[in-house]
């Protein structure tokens, strides 16, 4: 069987491209030899269960331990019934055991014990019994919630110092957060875990990282040794720039290039390639970005996003717990600036959030495209006016995320018409107090193809502000100048109460300090 780029389930290296696991997490061999308890953490398929696979069976096999991966997803229907969760536990346990360890390691029959010390008495009895230092890598331990959660790690703890001749030597907790994020778990209050630590005896956290540039080149070179395709320097840039790393939109990209758009393979993939696939794959919204995008109603999801959109400053006092919990949802970016984890991400989120917007949209994209192939642009700015005049308040009123409104429905409008051939790039940020775009339409001139380029600046005018013109200019201009453009839009949406009484859509000319000429559209 051809290997291929994997978008499902743990990944194999006789089936699958991938990174070579132990290297994605170095630090846990050193761990483990000084029988330490330790938390490994990332979002979503980014591929915890595929580290944690290889690295129980590479210790298994060294002939030192009896290393076990299972998960505690089972339990999860189990609810506050820790006895019931135990069971469905033990019952994961000694399934993997008997598909992954030989026989002479595999555990002895559970003793009977009383419900709050099932698991403890169970990895006793195994450790006992066992000729081999037990290491158990319980994957998806914060599927369990409230006293499940809570029996699981007191036993774990109580069970700790008797290591590793009476309990496991080694234990590794993996989940999508941090274990100091377990007390909300718990049911939000740390006090119910007796401690606000609530696994006070790991050693380490560990969050399982994206690639690097350079492991998006290696993926995409085994590929390229197998089938003899190449992906050109641009494409493996622009495959990173637009992902920055994130396992599963790797893989998903270049299986939309390599499968679904079936780049013949006798013509390497270019940076175009990349473009339409990446277009095909937001449009597909496939079950990873389904799910991540269904969190945008959470109101801790939303207490960031808004703002971020809106590039406003927020003051909320849970702010801080908020944007770590959209990092360990893999949305965030994990350092700072604070911003979306990647333009994909970016860019799914504000179709998303547009979305009741844009089938509200009429216009005809093709009727935007001039006898040349260029853009109209000017004229999309115009037909936006009228829009705005007809639709704007109304659909700013359903619009859920009501603080970057205005913005999300001219990106629905913007999107609907170049969706016709182009693309739209955003950039957003908390503290920006602006949303940058840039439109690439590209055309044929003189049988050469060419990209028409437009930038444009978002900025809200609120009640008590002073008119942000001078700032909006000052602001397009650097965006202008990263961009090596001459001219730009500003589009400044006026929500003071008293601008109702001015009918939208006036359109001025400004230049900025630089000398580059702007138009300001007023709406």
């Amino acid at each position: 069987m051809p290997r291929r780029f994997n978008t499902a389930g743990p990944c194999r290296p006789d089936w699958h491209y991938m990174v070579p696991a132990e290297r994605r997490l170095p630090e846990a061999a050193g761990l483990i030899e000084q029988s330490g308890y330790f938390v490994v953490h990332a979002p979503r398929q980014t591929g915890k269960t595929t580290v944690l696979r290889a690295m129980a069976a590479h210790l298994t096999g060294s002939g030192r331990y009896a290393a076990l991966h299972f998960s505690c997803e089972t339990g999860e229907a189990a609810g506050d019934d820790f006895a019931e969760a135990q069971r469905a536990i033990l019952a994961g346990l000694r399934r993997a055991a008997e598909i992954h360890l030989p026989s002479e390691l595999h555990p002895p029959p559970f003793p009977a014990a009383p419900n709050s010390s099932l698991l403890s008495a169970a990895l006793t009895a195994w450790a006992r019994a066992c000729p081999r230092p037990l290491v158990l890598f319980f994957d998806e331990i914060d599927a369990l919630r409230g006293q499940s959660l809570l029996s699981v790690l007191r036993q774990l703890r109580e069970g700790f110092p008797d290591r590793p001749a009476f309990f496991p030597a080694s234990v590794v907790l993996c989940g999508l957060r941090d274990v100091r994020d377990y007390k909300a778990a718990s049911g939000g209050n740390p006090e119910r875990l007796g401690t606000s630590s609530p696994f006070n005896i790991k050693v380490e956290s560990f969050r399982l990282g994206d690639f690097t540039a350079q492991e998006v080149r290696e993926l995409c070179a085994q590929y390229t040794a197998d089938t003899g395709q190449a992906f050109s320097a641009p494409a493996l840039s622009r495959l990173f720039e637009l992902t920055r790393g994130q396992p599963w939109l790797v893989n998903a990209l270049a299986r939309e290039l390599t499968e679904k758009l079936a780049v013949p393979q006798s013509e390497p993939i270019s940076v175009d390639h990349v473009e339409t696939a990446k277009e095909r794959l937001i449009l597909a919204r496939a079950t990873h970005l389904d799910s991540l995008m269904a969190k945008l109603h959470d109101p801790r999801v939303r207490r960031v996003i808004e703002p971020l959109l809106a590039g406003d400053v927020t003051t909320s006092d849970t702010y801080s717990e908020d944007v770590q919990y959209l990092r360990d949802l893999g949305l965030c970016a994990v350092n700072n600036p604070l911003r979306v984890a990647n333009p994909i991400y970016r860019e799914v989120i504000a179709r998303v959030l547009a979305g009741s917007v844009e089938i509200q949209v009429e216009a005809e994209p093709k009727s935007f495209v001039l006898p040349d192939g260029r853009l109209d642009f000017d004229r999309l700015l115009r037909e936006f006016t009228v829009f705005w005049r007809q639709h704007g308040e109304v659909l700013t009123a359903g619009v859920p995320y009501h603080e970057a409104a205005p913005q999300l429905v001219f990106m629905a409008f913007l999107q609907c018409v170049v969706n016709g051939g182009g693309f739209v790039d955003r950039e957003y940020g908390v503290g920006r107090g602006r949303i940058d775009l840039l439109v690439r339409w590209p055309y044929q001139d003189q049988e050469q193809r060419r990209w028409q380029l437009h930038a444009v600046e978002l900025k809200l005018w609120r009640e008590n502000q002073a008119d942000p013109l001078s700032d909006g200019l000052v602001q397009l201009d650097g965006y202008l100048e990263r961009l090596g453009l001459p001219e730009g839009v500003l589009v400044l949406f006026d929500r003071r109460a008293q601008s109702r009484a001015t009918p939208p859509g006036r359109f001025e000319q400004a230049l900025t300090a630089s000398g580059r000429s702007v138009t300001v559209l007023r709406v």
